[in-house]
């Protein structure tokens, strides 16, 4: 199965796909790639405050409108939770845990301002969530600059997966994402990938990367 972990197609809900259309632009292009199933994961996050609530609407109008168009893929709805103090206790505490193939959850780490997370452990909340029979998946770690190899292995042994990102090894996000992701890889400390698709911008550039003979993993 050639299955997208992270993406960001649902309309109007964070920083990626703006409105509808957008959503089915992008949606398309990962359809034409390769992708036969794709997981929505809108963050939940300080700033956007989503809950199952807010996320089930936008992901049954992109499934109307892609069985509309004739658009097959197969659609999951999940979310991408940040380890912030804002809204990832109301999670746990609502359960508002929505897996990924049944097993992983999505936590992220704040990607520029480590402080972001305040009094939150995140090996801590990685254990509480395998406590609950689930799979941390850690999304990008080769963005977190600020993350010792040494945290990323402790999280490791406490049950964490790694997924990295496509956009990573194509250069989306620099030369440093890029050759952190490429360690990785070489270091056999991946185990899942997702496109993290925001926007046509990305849709250009892994386009590119996948244009070159580099393959979609399968899971």
């Amino acid at each position: 199965m050639k299955l997208d972990f992270h993406s960001h197609i649902l309309p109007g809900l964070d920083d990626g796909a703006t409105d509808l259309e957008n959503s089915i632009a992008l949606t398309s292009a990962m359809k034409e790639w390769g992708f036969e199933r794709i997981t929505c994961t809108p963050h939940i996050t300080n700033k956007f405050r989503n809950t199952p609530e807010t996320i089930k609407p936008a992901f049954e109008s992109l499934q109307e409108a892609l069985y509309v168009r004739g658009i097959d893929v197969d659609l999951k709805m999940s979310a991408e939770y940040r380890l912030v103090p804002e809204t990832w206790p109301e999670v746990l505490e609502k359960n508002w845990l929505m897996p990924i193939e049944d097993r992983f959850i999505l936590m992220e780490l704040p990607i520029f301002n480590p402080e972001d997370i305040k009094d939150i452990k995140p090996i801590e909340e990685f254990k509480k969530v395998v406590s609950l029979g689930l799979t941390p998946l850690l999304p990008h770690p080769e963005r977190y600059f600020y993350l010792s190899k040494r945290d990323l292995m402790s999280f490791l042994e406490a049950g964490v997966k790694i997924q990295s990102n496509y956009g990573s090894l194509a250069g989306l996000y620099g030369d440093t994402a890029k050759q952190n992701a490429r360690c990785l890889v070489e270091e056999g400390l991946v185990s899942y990938y997702g496109t993290d698709m925001h926007n046509l911008h990305y849709v250009n550039v892994i386009g590119q990367w996948f244009s070159e003979g580099n393959p979609i993993a399968e899971f």
